[in-house]
């Protein structure tokens, strides 16, 4: 499959046959990333009220539009053609500067090409223990990796010791382009990780296969797309 980072907590991901799912669309304006250009099947919302992770009518074409959100408060799981889509629903953090009352919106997770990928949403707190084994068995992470507004690093870092992921490639994090006062630079998140274990695409796009996921866990730093 392949996998594209646009940006802030929005990919494509398209199997080796062209099917592309594209998560958590977001507002230019909001965000500073470039629009997005490609098309997608299906879009995944982490909710339906943030310009940061909801802007699936953005996306080019008529792609089918889920909100994981939904999904999580309608028994957690859905089927959408050929694609099987399971959410449990999260919170935005406690002390959330651009919202009065935390949202609610939804970590999800499915499949394409025999690997198992998750979104962590836009999750601001510690995760439970049932969040938690939400991620068993994941082979790709999306990570939340650039701490308050979005989970501490040390919480995110349990999850990634429990679920034990073969790739986690992180997301929401401060760049050039998108620069929050609170959010922190990838260096971060990356001190919790030996030199071995961290690969930089120096690109907005990778490919990544069955075979080429590794039993231990790996870290690969993208590009956004410009």
């Amino acid at each position: 499959m392949q996998i594209k980072w646009f940006g802030h907590a929005s990919f494509r991901i398209a199997a080796a046959d062209g099917y592309a799912v594209i998560t958590d669309p977001y507002e230019p304006e909001c965000v500073g990333y470039a629009p997005i250009v490609d098309s997608a099947d299906v879009v995944v919302i982490s909710s339906d009220d943030d310009e940061g992770h909801c802007r699936a009518d953005l996306v080019p074409g008529k792609p089918l539009t889920i909100n994981a959100l939904t999904v999580a408060r309608e028994g957690g799981q859905t089927d959408v053609a050929r694609l099987s889509i399971r959410a449990i629903e999260a919170a935005e953090w406690e002390l959330h500067p651009d919202h009065a009352v935390p949202g609610a919106n939804g970590m999800y997770r499915f499949e394409l090409d025999g690997i198992t990928i998750a979104h962590m949403g836009d999750v601001g707190n510690s995760l439970t223990d049932s969040q938690i084994d939400f991620f068993a068995g994941v082979d790709v992470l999306l990570a939340l990796a650039g701490g308050p507004p979005t989970i501490a690093l040390p919480d995110l870092m349990k999850l990634i010791t429990i679920a034990k992921p073969k790739l986690v490639i992180p997301m929401h994090f401060r760049t050039l382009t998108y620069r929050p006062r609170n959010s922190l630079w990838i260096e971060s998140f990356l001190a919790y990780f030996d030199d071995k274990q961290v690969d930089f695409a120096c690109a907005t796009q990778i490919e990544v296969t069955t075979d080429t996921l590794t039993s231990a866990t790996r870290v690969t730093v993208m590009d956004y797309a410009r």
